[in-house]
């Protein structure tokens, strides 16, 4: 079926990994998007047109999640070479490598306002650090497996993490304490994160399921069953309205929030998929997968009422009647077994003007970089070593000062 004006469509696609992505991000202008790999290595992909594309080398290990930093001045990085890293993204390479947790990192996240930056690990642990002073802060010590993702609220108050001791749970910045905990018997969470407003959180699970809960009552408001493998990541389009998933059965999907809702059915990776990202504005989407390629959509549903979305649909397809507003919170399962209520886009069956997917590519190799190495040692819960040679990462300015320091920094237990 040819795609209508208002449906997702694929504009571009990006090859130059050498083994599978497993985390996508844009830029908060939306020029460029980056890229992190299993080949050990993150890539950033300018649009512009004939642009070349940057191979950042310095990790030792699979690449597992990567990030801007809110103005984008910085990436962070993580890796199971234990080690998170902040790159300039730019042509000339400097980095500064964070010797942080005891075990592989699987997620960064910049707080919103840029002066934090928190890490998820397998050593089981969260651990919060300050970008501007670019020293540790604290570690969060309540799940029992390892922790694969970590994200901060827009407000940058809370924290939620899920793990692989299937719990999702709330954390307070402020007295650093669990403050709420989601439990699940079934699978655990791969990707978890909050709605635009901050009021409800996301995940994505290993057990093919979609779950919304509302953390100011503590309910779950909406569970989804439309993926047929694991769910490794999900985005929230700008608005609050819509969410993006990728699994493992090679398909991103659509829901509508408001409607309650699966709408569009994305195929066009041959794999698993692990990644997808809105854009800030959300006028694009990027996800990347087994395959090593990295696919770049434009949005063009978000243009439309839904309403008006909803009246063009039911002329292409005879869809059953859409869910009674009541529906919103519903506490059972979104099959969508034998409904005709999503549209399939598949753009390996159209004919699409894609543009160059294959960019020169320019090695950038990290040097001089600085290495900042965190000691667990036992101390008061509340208590920092600040260190003596402090660095700035100033968030007006282009550079990373690699004066080489080492220092101490307390656990909180």
């Amino acid at each position: 079926m040819a795609s209508a004006a208002e449906d997702p469509v694929l504009e571009r696609y990006f090859k130059g990994h050498k083994a599978a992505i497993t985390s996508v991000d844009f830029s908060p202008k939306g020029k460029q998007l980056a890229t992190a790999s299993w080949d050990t290595f993150l890539m950033l992909w300018n649009f512009k047109p004939h642009a070349r594309a940057f191979r950042f080398v310095g990790h030792k290990d699979v690449v597992t999640s990567v990030q801007f930093s809110p103005v984008g001045n910085l990436l962070a990085s993580a890796s199971r070479d234990r080690t998170v890293r902040l790159w300039i993204p730019d042509k000339k390479g400097k980095s500064s490598e964070f010797k942080a947790h005891t075990a592989p990192v699987r997620s960064v996240d910049f707080s919103a306002d840029g002066q934090f930056l928190v890490t998820a690990s397998e050593d089981k642990s969260i651990k919060v650090w300050n970008m501007y002073r670019q020293r540790f802060l604290y570690s969060l010590y309540r799940h029992t497996h390892w922790v694969r993702c970590a994200k901060f609220s827009p407000d940058g108050r809370l924290i939620v993490s899920c793990s692989e001791d299937k719990t999702v749970k709330i954390w307070d910045t402020t007295n650093k304490q669990c403050i709420n905990n989601f439990s699940d018997s079934v699978g655990f969470a791969n990707f978890v994160d909050f709605n635009p407003n901050g009021t409800c959180i996301a995940s994505a699970g290993s057990d093919h399921t979609v779950k919304i809960w509302d953390i100011r009552v503590n309910k779950l408001l909406q569970h989804y069953q439309v993926h047929s493998g694991g769910v490794n990541s999900l985005s929230y389009h700008p608005s609050g309205n819509y969410l993006i998933t990728a699994s493992s059965d090679g398909t991103l999907k659509i829901l509508d929030l408001l409607e309650g809702r699966l709408i569009y059915t994305l195929q066009g990776h041959t794999g698993p998929v692990f990644s997808v990202s809105f854009s800030k504005g959300g006028d694009l989407f990027a996800s990347g997968g087994s395959d090593e390629q990295v696919l770049l959509w434009r949005t063009n549903f978000d243009e439309l009422n839904y309403k008006d979305l909803i009246k063009r649909n039911l002329k292409r397809l005879h869809f059953d009647s859409p869910p009674h507003l009541l529906d919103i919170y519903p506490r059972t399962p979104h099959p969508q077994d034998g409904k005709l209520e999503t549209i399939e886009i598949n753009p390996k069956l159209e004919v699409i003007d894609l543009q160059t997917s294959n960019p020169p590519v320019v090695d950038v190799l990290s040097f001089d970089s600085t290495t900042v190495h965190i000691l667990t040692l036992s101390a008061h819960p509340n208590s920092d070593i600040i260190c003596p040679d402090e660095y700035s990462v100033q968030a007006n300015k282009k550079y990373i000062d690699n004066r080489n320091h080492s220092w101490n920094a307390t656990r909180q237990e």
